[in-house]
């Protein structure tokens, strides 16, 4: 099932011509992705894999509709219980774990504005961001130097009300995620969780001058990642989708989130502290990614190993974006794989490759 196609006037097309004549997403009154996608999906179809989570130290979760429902469900009957409603912002510095997806969803439930941020952000960066958007709690990984920037900035923050660890570091004071959603009541929906306009999400992205600007995206943000994920990333339903982006960037939600989801894909996330593209291959093989973006600094270390030691039968289609891809990057890639980089230029120009239409 690909519930993405409910949502088009015309879901399959037949060239670049008929895509652009024909596009369009059909925005129904109040759509919320929690509710309208992942519940929906666990309504259908309950044991479809959603998210499949592994690190670089071996463990490895795989995670149903049916599952985050329930994780976010839970999580949202915990945000209640400690008062928070449509409208709050919460910042959540959640690196790769999938903690992130069970917060998001949650917060789409209740009708807040997740903030995500990088684990990189200092004390000052975390004032400045606290202050600029009213922030009223933060939900982030429990490392020490994370906890050190946020304890230091509390002070300084005095709209946060709320700090939580989802571990392994939870300093006094501070909530223990896990804890907190396991023990959490039932979830009562609310009567108007969100509506269309209501802000989504907050990124701080840097500007020309001064501080970094803050750009909102509204609810109906995730129906605009069906052409992100069908139409550039060519998701397979029931396939496997890698995505190499920190969900602290707005690249997190757009490549391992709403699309792909949406698609019917499984999102694919591989959490590793430092890049290592022998790693990398291993887990693409070993669990039969079909799909891979990246940027091409990746792409570059990727082919500098033996590629012919892995097996990347299930590989299918990659794409890259974030920075320019050299064209000997492209031959090579293409030379060892068989498979064609397709860049993403620019935010208005995508370059596509049909999945049934090849000029």
């Amino acid at each position: 099932m690909q519930i993405y196609k409910k949502y088009l006037t015309q879901p399959e097309f037949s060239s670049l011509e008929d895509f652009q004549q024909n596009f369009q997403i059909n925005i129904p009154d109040n759509f919320n992705f929690a509710y309208d996608v992942v519940d929906e999906y666990a309504r259908l179809e309950p044991d479809k894999v959603a998210l499949v989570w592994v690190n670089d130290q071996g463990e490895n979760h795989l995670f149903s509709y049916r599952d985050l429902k329930e994780k976010s469900d839970a999580t949202a009957a915990y945000f209640q219980s400690i008062g928070l409603e449509r409208g709050d912002k919460i910042m959540l510095i959640l690196k790769r774990r999938y903690e992130f997806w069970f917060a998001c969803l949650a917060l789409h439930k209740i009708g807040a504005t997740a903030i995500p941020a990088t684990h990189l952000l200092t004390e000052k960066d975390i004032i400045y961001r606290c202050n600029a958007a009213s922030i009223k709690g933060i939900i982030c990984v429990g490392e020490q130097q994370v906890i050190d920037h946020v304890q230091k900035a509390q002070p300084d923050c005095p709209t946060i009300e709320k700090l939580v660890s989802i571990g392994p570091l939870v300093p006094d004071g501070w909530d223990h995620f896990q804890e907190e959603i396991t023990r959490a009541r039932p979830f009562v929906k609310p009567d108007l969780p969100s509506e269309n306009d209501d802000l989504l999400y907050l990124y701080f992205t840097s500007g020309t001058t001064g501080q970094p600007k803050m750009v909102a995206h509204d609810y109906t943000y995730p129906l605009a990642h069906i052409i992100t994920a069908s139409f550039w990333h060519n998701v397979e339903e029931d396939g496997r989708h890698l995505t190499v982006a920190d969900t602290g960037w707005a690249k997190a939600v757009w490549g391992k989130l709403y699309g792909q989801m949406m698609a019917g894909c499984s999102v694919f996330v591989y959490e590793h502290q430092k890049f290592t593209p022998a790693h990398m291959l291993r887990v693409i093989a070993d669990y039969k990614v079909t799909s891979f973006c990246a940027p091409p600094t990746v792409f570059r270390f990727l082919i500098r190993e033996n590629l012919a030691d892995y097996d990347l039968s299930a590989l299918k289609y990659c794409t890259t974006a974030g920075e320019a891809l050299n064209p000997k990057v492209f031959e090579t890639f293409q030379q060892l794989t068989g498979i064609q980089l397709m860049e993403l230029l620019d935010r208005p120009r995508r370059r596509f490759n049909w999945p049934h239409y090849h000029g």
